[in-house]
Parts: C-alpha cells; structure tokens; sequence
C-alpha cells in the first residue's frame, strides 16, 4: 500500500517520476485562461482567513457541500469564516475519488507545508497553522503566484473593464505578467435581458454612438487596440446551445449588402426593444463571431472556444443567488458540423487565427481532437489545439482521455497544457496534478515500449508541453 500522496504519487514507473522530477516539476508556469482579479493581485493584502482563499470563490467546493447536504448559510450564506471552514473539513474525507480531495491536499502541502489529511480531526490545527502563515508577507497574491513559479498568466475580461489593474502591474510588477483576455460573450449575446444597457456602457468606453452592426464591430475593435496595448494576446468565447449558423445557411440569395441589411435590421429591432426570433439571433451572433475572429487572426491573437456548458440550470438558485455559483453542467448537443463551418469559413478566407477549443462534455473529445486536424496549416505548428480538460473534465480521468485523444488524432508533442480556470489564488498545484499525470501517460508509453527512451527527445516534449508551446502562442 502506497503512502498518502507521497513524492512518486500518481507517477506508476521509474521513467514517470524521472520525467516528473527532472524536468516538469521544474518548469515555470504559464496560466493562460484563469479568472483571478488583477485589483486582488495588484493590492496584494494578505488574506483574511483561509475561508476566504479557499471557499471565498470556488463553486467546485460549493457543489460539493450542497451534495454533501450542508446548508446554504454555511456555503454563500452569513456564516461565519470559521463555520464555514468547518462545514468543508466535514466534506473533504467524503471527497475520495474526487480532484478536490487532491487539489485540496497540493494546497495544504505546497503552500502551507502541511501533510496530514484535512478532517474534522485536523480542522483546527491547519485553520490555526493557515492563517497564521496569511498574516505574513510572503503570503499575500504576489508572494503566491512567484512561490508557484507563475512567469504568466490571463485573466478573462469583458470588453468594458479598463485594466486599471493590468496597467498597473505592468508598470510595477518584474516577476510575472498579468494580461487581459478579451471575453466579449455580452456583446454577441443578443439575447440577453441585459443587452440594451451592456451597449449603452460599450457605448461610453468605446466613445460614440452604436447604432448599427458595423458601428458595433468598430467599438469591439477599438476596445481590442486597447486590450492590445495591455499585453492581450488571447480572446475567449463561451458557446452554448449553438455554434454557428451562417447567414447563407437562411437566405435564398447573399451579398454584402443583404447581409448588413439584415444583420443592421436585428440590431436595431433588438435595441429599440422589439422581439427578435431565434433564427436572427443565431445569426447575429455567428456573423459577429466570424467578423472577431478575422481580426484576431490579424493580430496575432489565439482564439480560444469553450463548448458545451449548460448554465444557470436552477432557476431558484439563480434568482437567491446569483451566476458562476455552482449550479451549471455538462449540455449534450451536437455541434461537429457547426465548429467545421465556423473553421472552414474562416480557413477558406486564410483568415483562421490560432484556436484553441476546449469541450466540456466527454463525448466530445475524439470529435475535436479529428476535427482540429483539418486545419492545421505551416503558419504554426499545431495551430488548432484540443484544449485541456476543462472544469468538470479536470479530473485524473479526464485529463488521461484528452492526452490520449490528443496523441492518437494529432500531435500531442505540440500540445499548449494545462490551465487552471479558476479564480482562487491557492489553484496553481493543479498544474503540478496534470503534470504528475502527463508524466505518468509518457513513462507508461516508454515502459511499454510503445516509445524509446530517448532523454532529449522526452525532455524536449515535456518542456514543449509544459511551459514552451504556449509560450510561443503568446508571441
């Protein structure tokens, strides 16, 4: 019987933990799509409680404690720091199975040198030893991110934020970069109870009036110089229920005028408060998408897709509580003709900007690690990537079927890595979790002699993978 995530763990052979040792746990880390606040990072106070690093934000361990039937006040409610924490500490040995137990026991070692398991037995000595350690300098957000070895990260912002705060950083911050990433989902949601006024502020930070499509693309491509100027070089788009359905999928005859016709006619139909259908919306959005992603590919950008969430499935919850709370799932729908007609239209024009494209429910994993291979052009090596196991993918398993996926339909040498899309500042060991087993998938294919043992080459995939790929989508 193995020890309790000892130093070996999850690596299964001797090439595994050379891989691991040797290299991947040397690398620095480059965090590319992450939610974390650039004022938290920017102020660096020291944290009041290790409730407010560790439950303060995390959905993942609010679903948990729901399932574990732990009331509401104890999670988002008025509980206090403490009852909360305890509540946790009630879960966590309920977690077996769970990357929560895992990513919860990284943590506790890595940041705070603490290696018995957390449970209502060791609840108080870690609470006390916890927060002890955040009241010291070294524990603030800069302190952790250099602990971690963080030379990069991207924060997911919307199109109307002003990056006081990258701005900032930049200014002042040498160990590591905090840049932007352009999320402009509230401006193709057309849809949305809230559009009208989202324009109106679009509007006043762009500085003029939007009273049609085109004068809508020109806002998002001004406020795009301005990400530019900040160090942005990715953008983010969440798809649900659809991906694409160009405007010549619905009409008998197209040119350039009956497109911004009708495109201009929902705009304004949408914007004066009318009624807009489903087939105008659906539109609206997947011309506004192919629009933005030509301009990304003129700069340089990445364009990274996240398919398949199902969002805000309580409505009770919603409405007591509020979005990104802990109540969205995997969706089911089908979308492989869609994605190929966005890539296609866009590879058709020598417009495709680099992509990335996460999924969020398994099914779909063979389905976009072919489809990239469409696309792949000399411009970059690997221009399409199959993105990492995202949210409720991010698991031992998960991870495993994406490498696996990846290496059997396309290159997984050229493979960009991890991310921890997160926005707790104590996420990053979850680089260290999907290098374990990064590793662990390689060493297995060397021991079976499925790959030789060629030490160069393997420490040129690993670094590739861990920190190099990416790094070369950020130029």
């Amino acid at each position: 019987m193995k020890k309790f995530m000892d130093d070996d763990f999850l690596l299964e052979s001797e090439c595994a933990k050379k891989l691991y040792e040797d290299i991947a746990s040397k690398m620095p880390i480059i965090d590319f799509h992450n939610h974390l606040s650039a004022k938290e990072i920017y102020e660096n106070k020291n944290y009041e409680s290790i409730t407010e690093v560790w439950l303060g934000h995390d959905h993942y361990k609010w679903r948990a404690m729901r399932s574990n039937g732990i009331e509401e006040k104890y999670i988002t409610g008025d509980a206090s720091d403490k009852e909360k924490y305890m509540k946790w500490c009630e879960t966590v040995p309920r977690l077996i199975g769970s990357p929560l137990y895992h990513w919860n026991h990284l943590e506790m070692k890595r940041y705070f040198d603490y290696d018995e398991p957390l449970s209502p037995k060791t609840a108080d000595d870690f609470y006390d030893k916890a927060n002890a350690k955040l009241k010291e300098d070294d524990f603030r957000p800069r302190e952790l991110l250099t602990k971690m070895n963080v030379v990069d990260l991207c924060t997911t912002d919307d199109p109307i934020d002003n990056l006081e705060y990258h701005k900032k950083l930049d200014g002042e911050e040498k160990r590591f970069k905090v840049r932007p990433t352009f999320r402009p989902d509230n401006a193709l949601n057309i849809i949305s109870p809230d559009y009208v006024s989202y324009i109106h502020k679009l509007e006043e930070i762009a500085g003029g009036k939007i009273e049609t499509y085109g004068d809508l693309c020109e806002a998002l491509y001004s406020r795009m110089d301005y990400f530019e100027k900040v160090g942005c070089r990715f953008s983010d788009h969440s798809l649900e229920l659809f991906v694409y359905m160009p405007l010549y999928n619905v009409l008998d005859e197209i040119n350039e005028e009956t497109t911004y016709a009708m495109l201009n006619d929902t705009f304004r139909k949408r914007m004066s408060g009318e009624a807009i259908n489903e087939i105008e919306a659906m539109t609206f959005r997947s011309t506004l998408l192919l629009s933005l992603a030509t301009s990304y590919y003129h700069r340089g950008w990445t364009m990274q897709l996240h398919i398949g969430a199902l969002r805000n499935n309580s409505a009770r919850a919603f409405n007591e509580i509020g979005k990104d709370a802990g109540f969205d799932s995997m969706d089911d729908f089908s979308y492989a003709k869609e994605l190929s007609g966005l890539l296609d239209d866009l590879h058709n024009g020598g417009l495709l900007p680099k992509t990335i494209i996460y999924n969020l429910n398994s099914k779909d994993t063979a389905m976009l690690a072919t489809m990239i291979g469409n696309f792949q052009n000399e411009e970059v090596r690997s221009k399409i990537q199959l993105g990492a196991a995202w949210w409720f993918l991010d698991h031992k398993r998960g991870i495993e079927s994406q490498l696996q996926s990846f290496a059997e339909s396309g290159v997984l040498a050229n493979f960009v890595g991890m991310v921890t899309d997160s926005r707790s500042m104590l996420s990053f060991p979850r680089h260290e979790y999907f290098r374990r087993i990064l590793c662990n998938y390689l060493g297995g294919l060397v021991e079976n002699g499925e790959y030789p043992y060629d030490e160069e080459e393997l420490r040129v995939i690993v670094e590739d993978i861990c920190c190099n790929n990416i790094r070369n989508f950020l130029e």
